[in-house]
């Protein structure tokens, strides 16, 4: 798989520079900034609510295995 290395973004950043024009490309940049941030904030999320998950079913095994070994004794 190729990496992207610095000159690629300095060649991408040029050319939005010359497509966008001078006074458009630091709006786009916000724009991107707030997508990047937006999907950040989502698999933040979506991790949160499986570790959430997985933690319950940990407390609930838990409380099995000791109810469990009550009843045996």
């Amino acid at each position: 798989m190729p990496t992207i290395g610095w000159f690629e973004i300095l060649i991408v950043v040029a050319l939005a520079i010359v497509i966008l024009g001078p006074k458009d490309f630091p709006i786009m940049l916000k724009k991107v900034g707030s997508w990047i941030g937006s999907a950040k904030k989502y698999v933040n999320n979506i991790q949160n609510e499986i570790s959430n998950i997985d933690l319950e079913d940990n407390n609930i095994q838990k409380k099995k295995d000791k109810k469990d070994k009550k009843n045996d004794a």
